[in-house]
């Protein structure tokens, strides 16, 4: 997890990456808001830490830029403590708003806070595609050119794993271990299936014969 440092005070940016380090987390330092701007349009960060008074401007703009963009956690640091201050923040889109002075367990819990938010937004992909080919990882069903497919259990994991190997040949051997949640030491059971599934999803046949190897999805 990737936690950018946008704080002007030199000494107190110093300390902060200091205890994230510590802390291990990876931490970017910036002073100013151009430096966060270029580095944060090469890569967004998981958390962002903002000061409200920056040398060449206001924190506050660069939530409002950042919001938008991705979906960084940002927290800021101010020592602002009017509560429109407070809202004003919010409504950029800032997580979490931390006055100064400040402890720095306080600040170090309040990271981890974010951070296990950051966790568990984390969205699980419900299909994927390979060319024609949709499989839908909730139903456990594919669709071949907006046709579906109707699949036993064994054939659904078999083409989710050739699939998942984005084009590469899959051996036999690994498609035994991966496909199927039984022990199976016979390479013909694997051949008997990719049959079945052949004929399930008729012509241009998706599925490719690498002699010697095994198999691959081709799309």
């Amino acid at each position: 997890m990737q936690i950018h440092v946008i704080e002007g005070n030199h000494n107190l940016r110093s300390l902060l990456a200091w205890h994230l380090h510590q802390a291990g987390y990876q931490v970017q330092q910036s002073s100013t808001l151009a430096q966060a701007y270029q580095c944060c349009t090469q890569q967004l960060p998981t958390l962002a830490i903002v000061d409200s008074d920056l040398p060449d401007g206001e924190g506050i703009e660069f939530c409002q830029w950042l919001y938008p963009q991705g979906n960084s956690l940002m927290l800021m640091l101010s020592a602002r403590i009017r509560e429109i201050d407070l809202v004003s923040a919010l409504q950029a889109g800032v997580d979490d708003y931390l006055k100064k002075p400040f402890g720095m367990p306080e600040f170090l819990a309040r990271v981890a806070a974010l951070l296990r938010r950051s966790r568990s937004m984390t969205t699980i992909p419900t299909d994927m595609t390979c060319g024609d080919l949709r499989i839908d990882l909730v139903r456990r069903c594919i669709y071949l050119r907006n046709r579906s497919i109707d699949l036993s259990p064994q054939e659904f994991s078999l083409i989710y794993v050739l699939a998942q190997a984005n084009g590469r040949p899959v051996h036999r051997s690994e498609l035994l271990k991966r496909a199927w949640d039984i022990n199976v030491d016979n390479s013909r059971t694997v051949d008997s299936h990719v049959l079945s599934l052949r004929k399930k999803l008729g012509h241009p046949d998706p599925i490719e014969t690498v002699r010697k190897v095994g198999y691959r999805l081709n799309y």
